[in-house]
């Protein structure tokens, strides 16, 4: 999938907060979260992909990665990911 800017939402299995960021390799970024070798997630391992969106221009994958870390852009996700959020406190309440 040559020429996609994605912006991608991270969970962090162990304090539970998400991280939003971009790329133009997903995969590639995913396994540099997963081992360690992005500060701002180092510590916040093990990570779960919960959301991707693509975008054709970097510019606007930019830009909707700073509306998505805005107050109505975290309320948008939360919405979004609604089901699959209230599945996991569900799991975890067991």
């Amino acid at each position: 999938m040559d020429g996609f800017y994605y912006i991608y939402v991270l969970l962090s299995e162990k304090d539970g907060k998400k991280y939003t960021g971009y790329t133009s390799d997903l995969p590639l970024r995913f396994e540099a979260h997963q081992k360690g070798k992005v500060p701002s997630t180092k510590h916040r391992r093990p990570l779960k992909l919960i959301y991707f969106e693509a975008c054709l221009s970097q510019e606007d994958a930019l830009k909707r990665e700073k509306y998505l870390k805005t107050h109505y852009g975290k309320m948008y996700l939360g919405n979004r990911l609604k089901s699959y959020l209230s599945c996991q406190t569900k799991s975890e309440n067991k």
